[in-house]
């Protein structure tokens, strides 16, 4: 018997406003209720699974199938202050933050870019939120002409370096992003610093597929906890950078969701015991971010005409899970992360069909559920609710 679980998160797919939403300005936000108001929103496949019998959901997005579904199904709740990546996977992963990480709606302090100023030999411009496709048209040129850094923030708590790749070589940008983080400690201890290399002639300029995040190392997580236990930990898309290498005995980066699909089969064809833990991040950074609701649609549509590959691949032993980390409702006026409840489905031969569990009260149930499922002793947050799925 091997033993496998693979993990989807699907990135920023939230399913309707936490009960403290209004204190992070997110009344009203529902990231599939948006997407579904696209003529382009189709996903027969996961409303079969019981996506649309979600609390929460159910209500707001008519179910075509009756009553029956062939999953395990639920709506997570998140007990972490913050509502963005880190906290979000940290919590999957059976860390609650109490604590939000810190943001910066006036810029980063002063001593915080001499310093970085200092260590890197380059000027830096901007220093304030900002869209991530409109500091470049902003400030591009400027950049290109001097060599200056283009720092800036958003409502996350996050440090970005956009430089063109022609001017800054993408590994020097790397460099500059590890300095940068050896400095945000402690109270400025950000979630993330992430580089954000473009290319292009002014005024068209665009991102390249080469971001790479630099975040903040976890306290221990169930992925640390999995691979003590002498079990694989293989991580696929931006999860290695979530959690700062922590936990994760083999990694792959990708460039799209296309990509991040091919290495869940290719992974699902290997033989391992332990954890495939994937990030689906187009919804959020493409689409969500951009208040692009057909975009979001047809993502969340590719994704869905995917999903039977994935059925079909799994073993006896095989449980997936979908989830997701926060929302990102591309219909409000806000670009930027929303709080909100996530969907969990659960399926495999040996899981429980047309199971509802309600209301969770915390991501981190699905930490405690994985490390149940491999017989490992969880020293995270959490309660597992594998005996609630299993048939």
């Amino acid at each position: 018997m091997m033993k496998r679980i693979f993990l989807v998160v699907l990135d920023s797919c939230g399913i309707g406003e936490l009960p403290d939403a209004k204190s992070y300005g997110d009344e009203g936000s529902h990231t599939l209720y948006a997407a579904s108001t696209s003529k382009y929103f189709s996903m027969p496949n996961m409303e079969r699974l019981g996506l649309f019998h979600i609390d929460g959901v159910k209500e707001k997005i008519k179910n075509k199938y009756g009553m029956g579904f062939d999953a395990s199904i639920a709506r997570m709740a998140e007990k972490s202050k913050g509502k963005d990546t880190t906290t979000g996977h940290w919590e999957i992963a059976g860390v609650i933050s109490e604590r939000p990480f810190p943001t910066y709606p006036d810029g980063f302090p002063e001593e915080i870019i001499k310093e970085f100023e200092k260590r890197t030999g380059r000027k830096v411009l901007c220093n304030k939120p900002y869209s991530g496709t409109q500091v470049i048209a902003d400030y591009g040129r400027e950049h290109v002409n001097t060599g200056a850094l283009i720092v800036y923030t958003s409502a996350d708590s996050v440090f970005q370096i956009a430089a063109h790749e022609d001017v800054v070589p993408v590994p020097e940008l790397y460099r500059y992003c590890e300095i940068a983080r050896e400095i945000l400690t402690g109270e400025h201890g950000v979630g993330r610093v992430i580089a954000r290399p473009f290319v292009g002639e002014y005024p068209n300029y665009t991102r390249t597929a080469n971001r790479h995040d630099y975040s903040i190392k976890p306290p221990l997580t169930m992925l640390d906890q999995l691979k003590e236990a002498g079990l694989s930990v293989l991580a696929v898309g931006k999860i290695y950078d979530i959690f700062a290498g922590m936990g994760i005995t083999d990694t792959v980066r990708t460039h799209d969701n296309a990509e991040g699909i091919r290495m869940l089969l290719e992974r699902m064809d290997m033989d391992f015991e332990g954890l495939c833990f994937v990030n689906l991040v187009d919804f959020d950074m493409v689409y969500g971010h951009r208040n692009d609701v057909d975009g979001y649609a047809k993502a969340l549509a590719y994704f869905d005409s995917q999903l039977p590959a994935v059925l079909e691949k799994l073993r006896e032993d095989d449980i997936l899970i979908i989830t997701a980390d926060h929302g990102c409702d591309p219909s409000t006026p806000s670009t930027d992360h929303s709080r909100e409840y996530v969907p969990m489905l659960a399926y495999g031969p040996k899981i429980r069909k047309s199971n509802n569990l309600g209301t969770r009260q915390s991501y981190a149930d699905i930490a405690a559920t994985v490390l149940e499922y491999f017989e490992v002793v969880s020293m995270v947050a959490g309660e597992s609710f594998l005996k609630d799925i299993l048939q």
